[in-house]
């Protein structure tokens, strides 16, 4: 039976970058793309870091119980959703998976799942190097969106608590100070844990 292995982190902790040196790496292993309401930034691609949708769409899949974890995000720009979708993307009998999400779909996931499918990995950076990365990030955007990268950083301070962490048993943490070391160090506990099953 296979295991999924769960990136996360605040925003702005290169867990994009990683995860997609992850997925480089263990090219082997399936991937599930998740779904969101919020607009398509300009560096991005529909069904690479998102399948998106609308909120009619998302409303209808949960009416239809295909929804396995979702949460919406009261931004500045209205309400933005995310999602992980039933749709056929996780078949564990088959294989191991590389997933990228927050600490709360997360959680949800382990619910759906079971403990023992789920291996967590949270990337740290410390706050200021943080919002240096957000803020240089949104001004390579077509439209910044300032107020929505502020509500973001100071929500994450709630998402991501240590008490929140600890629930979640979340025990390692990855610091993201040397972009290859951290990769490297993560890649190595993936193998080790994969020998393990």
């Amino acid at each position: 039976m296979g295991t999924i292995f769960y990136v996360m982190g605040k925003s702005a902790t290169g867990k994009d970058t990683i995860y997609k040196a992850l997925r480089a790496r263990f090219s082997d292993m399936g991937t599930v793309v998740m779904y969101t309401t919020r607009p398509i930034r300009s560096n991005e691609t529909d069904g690479v870091e998102y399948f998106f949708t609308t909120p009619e769409h998302w409303k209808e899949w949960k009416r239809q119980g295909k929804v396995i974890e979702d949460r919406t995000y009261q931004t500045m720009y209205g309400p933005w959703t995310y999602f992980t979708l039933d749709d056929g993307q996780i078949r564990l009998e088959e294989r191991d998976y590389l997933m990228i999400g927050v600490l709360d779909s997360y959680r949800k996931m382990v619910e759906y799942l079971g403990q023992d499918k789920m291996y967590p990995i949270y990337i740290e950076v410390e706050d200021g190097v943080r919002l240096e990365r957000a803020l240089k990030r949104e001004r390579e955007q077509k439209t910044p969106k300032y107020r929505e990268l502020c509500r973001r950083f100071l929500a994450d301070e709630e998402d991501f608590s240590d008490e929140k962490l600890k629930e979640a048993g979340i025990q390692k943490r990855y610091q993201n100070i040397e972009l290859e070391k951290c990769i490297c160090e993560i890649a190595h506990d993936m193998l080790e844990e994969r020998k393990k099953l």
